[in-house]
């Protein structure tokens, strides 16, 4: 084949990647992610989950030289709130319906993989229909399926290597998170948690897909904490724990949060019910609890734990110290240390919070307002009461970037009440959500701003910067040691600030709202970015935004690199 119309360099670019083995990844790879900028091997960008990009090409005074480098279409109108892999040029992508490789440089598909899903998988599903993304290793690729099964392919062909069954989906569990590797085991959570489905973890033997341990994350009868239930009640008490976690390999602990409980009402459930809305750190080769924490004990108002759990280190009392950082649905920025669970601080960072008045720092409890005290009392309610922050929380699921440089983290605030009122309610048969309440509206500020991309300080507790915005930002956050945090929009904006002063630097339509999480990776030199566009979430169907109500559907993938 003559290559004469070909430029040179890349030529010889794709003849090097077609001729190049694929590499062996292993544990090493994923523990230095963060600093192999050629690849991104891990969700989060690195078992911390920092989504911070060494690379420095892309700067605020050249950022508005961003262009499209290719543009690849899914071919479907679900969710792409998903985080591409890059190893050794090729770039791997989970959608429900299919597993992707692509050509990174060139965006040609390689090969595509279909998810075989249950005809009526659809009736059993509570909150979303997507993939959040893969787990690599040694040649393999892992990922979730809606029906909860964790499927092993190959990273070559993509064919199938093995195939396990997590839950019964016709209990109404399911999945759609990234598995992690953590040692020599994989690890899944699974969703649920509204249909009254008992969360748990799962570790997995990465060669054979044998179970190799299960972990309950409601404390039943006997465990340590069962008495924060009503008899009965934690066996299908929620706890879900949809949201991949992170690894500290040092301390050899898997940090992972867990979701509501069944049904929202409380005082249904009773107590505390530990251990919903917590972080749990494990020992990833046998599912041994090591410490909890909880952020809302008995989550009256679905804040669930299950954000992103940061990994850092900070300077506490003068000394240099592990820490677990989380910017939780309740409003509150929690920083831990993820030794051994202790609360260092809990800052307010949404706008209004009117479910509580603090976080007491000695019994790190929350200190709760009369209304949410009565809450915990009384199961059956005759008028609405109006919560601040709603359900979606103060920062939903979409995940943050931490800059160690700059000590800063950077995420996506919701600012939205909810009216509420609680009833009682049995655990209903079948695939129906099991609540105990009526949901009223979700009321809007009188400004009309409802959400703002954020700048803080976790060792401060202080807000450095903010950029309101009308609708609020579902998509990840990117940040990079040029200076420079991206971020989409769900009118489909993809755009990019400078991180010291949260100034808008570029932006670029990518035809659908953006749910996706944004990587960075670079190739001889040249840095790329690469985001998913479609966006079909919870929000834009409940909150009733008047932004949203002429985006498209259609999900595709893009990748933006700065112009030659």
């Amino acid at each position: 084949m003559s290559h004469s119309r070909l430029p040179r360099r890349l030529v010889a670019t794709l003849l090097a990647l077609a001729a190049a083995p694929l590499a062996a990844q292993s544990l090493a790879d994923l523990r230095n992610d963060a600093a192999t900028p050629g690849n991104v091997t891990t969700y989060g960008m690195g078992w911390a989950q920092h989504r911070h990009a060494g690379g420095k090409q892309i700067t605020p005074a050249n950022a508005r030289r961003l262009v499209p480098v290719w543009n690849l279409s899914l071919d479907n109108s679900a969710n792409a709130s998903t985080q591409p892999l890059v190893i050794d040029g090729v770039m791997y992508l989970t959608t429900h319906s299919h597993t992707v490789a692509v050509n990174a440089l060139t965006g040609r598909q390689l090969w595509k993989t279909p998810i075989e899903l249950p005809a009526d998988i659809n009736g059993f599903l509570c909150c979303g229909i997507h993939s959040r993304g893969a787990a690599a290793l040694d040649g393999v690729l892992y990922r979730t399926t809606l029906d909860a099964q964790v499927v092993a392919l190959s990273m070559k062909d993509g064919k199938q290597i093995w195939k396990s069954k997590a839950a019964d989906y016709k209990q109404g569990y399911s999945m759609t998170h990234a598995p992690l590797i953590a040692g020599n085991t994989l690890i899944t959570g699974i969703s649920g948690g509204e249909y009254g489905a008992r969360g748990f973890l799962k570790g997995w033997d990465l060669k054979t897909g044998q179970e190799k341990w299960h972990r309950w994350t409601t404390a039943g009868p006997g465990d340590p904490g069962g008495d924060t239930w009503k008899p009965g009640m934690a066996e299908n008490g929620g706890a879900p724990t949809w949201l991949t976690g992170s690894y500290d390999p040092e301390l050899d602990l898997v940090y992972w949060g867990t979701g509501n409980g069944s049904p929202w009402n409380p005082a249904s459930r009773g107590g505390d019910s530990k251990h919903i809305g917590s972080v749990l750190a494990i020992r990833p080769n046998t599912g041994e609890i090591v410490w909890t924490y909880q952020f809302s004990p008995g989550d009256p108002y679905d804040y669930d734990g299950t954000n992103e759990l940061v990994l850092a280190e900070m300077a506490v009392g003068g000394k240099p110290t592990k820490v677990v950082m989380q910017a939780n649905r309740n409003g509150f920025f929690y920083v831990l240390d993820r030794t051994n669970g202790k609360l260092l601080r809990a800052d307010q960072f949404a706008k209004k919070v009117n479910w509580a008045t603090g976080i007491d720092l000695a019994s790190g409890r929350p200190i709760d307002t009369p209304m949410t005290a009565m809450l915990r009392k009384t199961e059956e309610q005759t008028d609405f009461i109006e919560v601040w922050p709603s359900a979606f929380g103060g920062k939903n699921w979409a995940p943050m970037s931490y800059d160690p440089g700059r000590r800063l983290a950077f995420f996506n605030t919701i600012n939205l009440g909810m009216k509420v009122k609680y009833v009682k309610q049995s655990r209903p048969g079948g695939p129906n959500w099991w609540l105990g309440l009526e949901l009223g509206g979700f009321p809007a500020p009188e400004d009309g701003l409802r959400g703002s991309l954020v700048a803080w300080d976790p060792a401060s507790g202080k807000k450095v910067w903010e950029v309101p915005s009308k609708a609020p930002n579902w998509s990840g956050v990117l940040s990079t040691a040029g200076g420079v945090v991206f971020v989409g929009t769900q009118t489909g904006q993809f755009k990019a600030y400078d991180a010291k002063n949260g100034k808008e630097l570029w932006s670029f339509q990518t035809g659908s709202g953006i749910s996706g999480l944004p990587i960075a990776w670079e190739h001889q030199g040249r840095q790329y970015i690469t985001v998913t566009s479609g966006a079909a979430t919870v929000y834009a169907a409940l909150a009733g935004d008047p932004e949203l109500g002429n985006m498209p559907a259609g999900s595709s993938l893009w990748t933006f690199a700065l112009m030659p």
